[in-house]
C-alpha cells in the first residue's frame, strides 16, 4: 500500500492555477457530527470499538447550531472505513435541517471527484479529502477547478505519518510536506487531525499545528484531543484557521457558547 501511495503521488504532483478564496476569515468553533449506523458517535484514537453513542444527527446538529455554530462537521465513518459512505440518509436530513445559513463540510467515503461535484452542486460547502487525496492527487485540483476553494483536504497524522483508510493504514508522508503539495494542486485548506490524541479529553498538541500553519498560506483547521477551553486558544494562539470540536462538547466538559464567548473575550 505504501509503495503504491508514493508513486500516485510523485506521478502527479504540479502546480495549480490561481488560489481560491479562503475558508474561514474568522476562528470557529466547529462541532463535529461523525456520525456511524445512523447514529452520532465518537471514537477514541479512531479505532472502531471504542465508539460512545450520542443519539440523532439532524438533533445533535441543531443543538450545535443554536449554540452558535456557523460551521458543521460531518463524517461518514462508516464511508471512512469501508471506502464507500453509508450514511446518505442521515447527511440528507442534517443538510435539510439547518438550511443555506450554516456552512457544512462532509468527508468519509467520497473517492471520486463526481462523488464529490455531486455533494456540492446538492449544497454542501465543503468536501473533506483524505485517502482519495493521497491515492489521486489530482482530484483536489478537479474538484476545485469546478468548485473553487470547495476541498479541504484531511492529513491525519499517527506517530508524524499521514495515515488513511479509517486512520488503519500509513503513508510514509510527511503532514507539512504533503500540505504543501496540496496547497500548490488548490485546496483551500488543510485538516490536521492529530490521530495520536484524538478523542482522549487529554489536551492538545500545537506544535504539530504550528508547523503545518508555517508551511502554507491556506487556513488549517486543527481536530483532536481538545479537552478545555484552553486548548481552543492554544490552538487559535498556534495559528489555526478554526477547531473542530467532539467528544470535549459531547461530554459536556465545556459548552459551545461558552467558548465563543471566550474566543471573543480573549
Amino acid at each position: 500500500m505504501q509503495t503504491a501511495v508514493r508513486t500516485r503521488w510523485t506521478d502527479t504532483l504540479s502546480t495549480a492555477a490561481a488560489g481560491p478564496p479562503a475558508m474561514y476569515p474568522e476562528f470557529e468553533v466547529v462541532p463535529a457530527v461523525d456520525m456511524q449506523d445512523g447514529q452520532v458517535v465518537q471514537l477514541v484514537g479512531g479505532e472502531r470499538g471504542t465508539e460512545k453513542t450520542y443519539g440523532d444527527p439532524v438533533e445533535a446538529a441543531q443543538r450545535w447550531v443554536d449554540a452558535g455554530a456557523r460551521t458543521l462537521h460531518l463524517v461518514d465513518l462508516d464511508g471512512a472505513f469501508e471506502g464507500e459512505r453509508r450514511n446518505a440518509a442521515a447527511i440528507d436530513a442534517v443538510l435539510d435541517a439547518v438550511g443555506a445559513d450554516v456552512d457544512v463540510q462532509l468527508g468519509g467515503g467520497i473517492r471520486t471527484a463526481e462523488d464529490a461535484v455531486s455533494l456540492l452542486d446538492r449544497g454542501l460547502d465543503r468536501v473533506i479529502l483524505g485517502t482519495a487525496a493521497v491515492e489521486t492527487p489530482e482530484i483536489v485540483r478537479e474538484i476545485s477547478d469546478e468548485h473553487p476553494g470547495s476541498v479541504l483536504v484531511s492529513l491525519d497524522a499517527k506517530d508524524g505519518e499521514v495515515v488513511v483508510s479509517g486512520w488503519t493504514e500509513g503513508t510514509g508522508l510527511d503532514p507539512a510536506d504533503a500540505a504543501e503539495r496540496y496547497a500548490d494542486l488548490g485546496a483551500g485548506g488543510i485538516l490536521f487531525t492529530d490521530v495520536d490524541v484524538e478523542g482522549q479529553l487529554e489536551g492538545v498538541r500545537t506544535d504539530p499545528v504550528r508547523r503545518l500553519v508555517d508551511s502554507v498560506d491556506i487556513p488549517v483547521v486543527a481536530s483532536g484531543g481538545v479537552a478545555t477551553i484552553d486548548d481552543v486558544l492554544a490552538l487559535r494562539s498556534a495559528g489555526a484557521a478554526a477547531v473542530v470540536v467532539g467528544s470535549a462538547l459531547y461530554e459536556g466538559q465545556f459548552t459551545l457558547d461558552a467558548a465563543i464567548d471566550a474566543l471573543a473575550e480573549d
